[in-house]
């Protein structure tokens, strides 16, 4: 044993340069991964004889959230266009918060049909909703356009939910306080909704899209809680994070493969999906945000969206061209 004590000290004497830097760059890229994991919902509010509905709650950080809403007591609608993931989803959920009552719709927000008849069904089978969650989304896929011919991005992100929420509207309001969660990014600081050609037809760049879409999230939020002061209903936008979900599968086989090797590294150190879905959750049920309307969160904090999100013209504009886009005018 004394000799394995020498050995040791010996080792470390002459290694010490070496270890030093090892431990430091070890701690580092500790200090880092905790400090990109960001903020924790730390809200314990029970939402039992509540109903929440979340798009896209079949995978990554819509399945997270739908599992915390169902520990909590609600009634959860998993709002979804793969059904058979979904359903399989909602078994793990019954089972993993021992709620029973989490239940699979249809929903595709490409189809604005597909959108009409999921809140119909809503209207008619459900007595209330106290959250709606608008959590789909896709991300820089190729120029695709919806089944109504909108560009894919804007129609999924921006149209789909913007459509799906004015129609759910009636019931929450009856359902007050209710509240509207709208996922965003953080991409939409660069984001610039092309007025003049919202479809992107001139010229087709799918990190424009994706911008454009998450700007307009932003946006949507920022008018929808100026129309809905005084109802009861409050609405959120948030930025949850650099997430490792299925949402990046358009955009990683692309990359060179120099990009990809570099990136692998990184994956080790963004956000899993129980961590990115933190601020949603917390929009969702924080006491502390009960008065709070239209404002843009990150790492369950408030945040100062980009100057471009806060243009209450472009928001007035942008709810109009929607509406009229999928039939509400």
């Amino acid at each position: 044993m004394q000799n394995y004590a020498e050995a040791v000290k010996d080792f470390v004497e002459r290694n010490a340069t070496g270890l030093t830097v090892a431990f430091v760059a070890g701690a580092g890229v500790l200090a880092l991964r905790r400090w990109m994991a960001g903020g924790v919902c730390r809200s314990k509010v029970r939402l039992d004889g509540k109903t929440v509905l979340i798009t896209g709650a079949n995978t990554g950080i819509g399945k997270e959230t739908a599992l915390d809403m169902a520990q909590r007591g609600a009634r959860v609608i998993l709002a979804c266009r793969d059904m058979t993931r979904a359903h399989i989803a909602a078994d793990e959920i019954r089972q993993r918060s021992g709620n029973g009552n989490v239940v699979v719709k249809k929903l595709d927000l490409a189809s604005l049909q597909s959108v009409r008849d999921l809140a119909k069904e809503v209207q008619e089978k459900e007595d209330r909703l106290d959250i709606l969650i608008n959590n789909a989304g896709v991300m820089m896929c190729p120029k695709w356009k919806t089944e109504d011919g909108f560009e894919m991005q804007f129609g999924v992100n921006h149209l789909g939910h913007f459509l799906l929420t004015n129609c759910l509207l009636d019931l929450m309001k009856k359902s007050t306080s209710s509240r509207v969660v709208i996922v965003s990014s953080l991409a939409h600081e660069k984001g610039h909704i092309h007025f003049d050609d919202i479809n992107l037809d001139k010229e087709y760049k799918r990190e424009v899209s994706y911008r454009q879409s998450k700007l307009a999230n932003v946006l949507f939020c920022r008018e929808l809680a100026a129309r809905l002061q005084g109802t009861g209903v409050t609405v959120y936008s948030l930025h949850p994070g650099v997430i490792r979900t299925e949402l990046g599968r358009h955009l990683f086989p692309t990359l060179a493969l120099w990009k990809r090797i570099i990136a692998i590294p990184f994956f080790m150190l963004i956000k899993s999906p129980w961590e990115g879905a933190q601020t949603t959750i917390y929009c969702a049920v924080d006491e502390s945000l009960a008065n709070d309307s239209g404002l843009y969160y990150s790492d369950c904090a408030p945040k100062t969206a980009a100057p471009q999100a806060l243009d209450d013209a472009a928001a007035k504009k942008l709810w109009e061209l929607s509406a009229s886009m999928v039939g509400l005018v």
